[in-house]
């Protein structure tokens, strides 16, 4: 079996909702559909994509729209790729934690419902983080405490840093995190282009540094400032899974110890590494020797299968290809841990899988 927890989807239901930020997909000068959100433009796209608008092939907004909208095209997908079931997540571009609470509250009820009814059509194999309005940390845990009991959603989708002006760390979040071990589920970790924010000079950010370098980042300051801000010392059984390998965590993971002793201020009551049962990581990684590394360092435990399916950069192997691993632990990856970090019925799983091979 093979489960996919790092998975996008575009929804035509969560466009268009506010006159400025959109978030909008439009039809460019060259013929490319982009995403535009306020004055920020996605300039990545895949180099099939890339190659359709160059050979003047590139499709209307009806069909790009109709590519996403149909869960059964995404189930075909899935199957070209082995995978039994995906959870999705609202693209991070689109989280809209700079915006007004006026307009990230509702929205973030938007985009649920909107995740809710696709994965209704995916036959028991499509699954979804439930979006918060994180800028607002107690409308945030209301929501999520709404899409686990009406949508059954598997979790939190976040970004690693900056929800409003708000860190991990800040105690404002702690109604959250009270909602994540009440449900006993995981929140998972994804940044967000930081630039999107940044108004006129939104565009200024050349070779999408903030989305490409900065994601990992934001992810790294994730967990640095739930650590070094005392979180799970308030909050034991928090679980986080960070994606696209951990962000920074895992390289520079004994700097990070031994950077947390030489502080002046913290507020973790254990050694930094002490903490790392708290976290899961995928292996969102583009080498063998990455990811053999990061097993070898992280263990299988902690480890779970992620691709970025639908992204630009995403994965389009598979990620434990080539690994010097067990079957044992080969299967924890594959789908073992997702079931038991989320709480998924595999047997239902595994019941949808065999009605499509049938």
């Amino acid at each position: 079996m093979l489960i996919d927890l790092h998975a996008h989807a575009p929804l035509p239901g969560y466009y268009n909702q506010h006159d400025h930020w959109g978030p909008f997909f439009e039809k460019c000068d060259d013929g490319d559909i982009r995403l535009r959100v306020g004055d920020w433009v996605l300039t990545l796209g895949s180099p099939e994509r890339k190659a359709a608008v160059k050979a003047g092939k590139a499709p209307s907004l009806e069909e790009y729209f109709a590519s996403w909208s149909d869960p059964k095209r995404r189930l075909a997908n899935m199957d070209a790729a082995g995978q039994d079931a995906q959870c999705l997540s609202v693209p991070s571009h689109c989280y809209m934690y700079w915006t007004e609470p006026e307009f990230s509250v509702p929205y973030a009820r938007t985009v649920n419902d909107a995740l809710a009814e696709y994965c209704a059509g995916g036959d028991n194999r499509l699954y979804a983080w439930a979006h918060a309005p994180l800028n607002v940390p107690e409308e945030a845990a209301k929501e999520l405490r709404r899409s686990v009991k009406e949508h059954g959603f598997l979790g939190l989708n976040a970004g690693g840093a900056n929800f409003g002006g708000l860190e991990f760390d800040d105690p404002a979040f702690d109604p959250v995190w009270a909602a994540l071990c009440d449900l006993d589920l995981p929140m998972f970790v994804h940044g967000y282009n930081q630039s999107v924010s940044w108004g006129a000079k939104a565009n200024d950010d050349k070779y999408e540094t903030t989305a490409i370098v900065g994601m990992q980042y934001d992810e790294t300051r994730c967990f640095w400032y739930m650590v070094n801000g005392g979180v799970f010392d308030r909050f034991p059984d928090l679980k986080v899974y960070i994606t696209h390998g951990g962000g920074y965590v895992p390289y520079q993971l004994g700097r990070l110890n031994q950077t947390n002793k030489n502080l002046d201020t913290t507020y973790n009551k254990k050694e930094l590494i002490e903490y790392l049962p708290n976290f899961y990581f995928d292996l969102e990684l583009h080498e063998v020797i990455m990811r053999q590394a990061v097993l070898d360092l992280i263990g299988a435990d902690r480890l779970v299968y992620g691709t970025n399916f639908g992204g630009s950069d995403a994965v389009r192997h598979d990620l434990t290809e080539g690994l010097r691993i067990s079957d044992d632990d080969l299967q924890k990856i594959r789908y073992k841990n997702a079931v038991e970090l989320c709480n998924l019925d595999v047997a239902k799983i595994g019941r949808a899988r065999t009605a499509v091979a049938a």
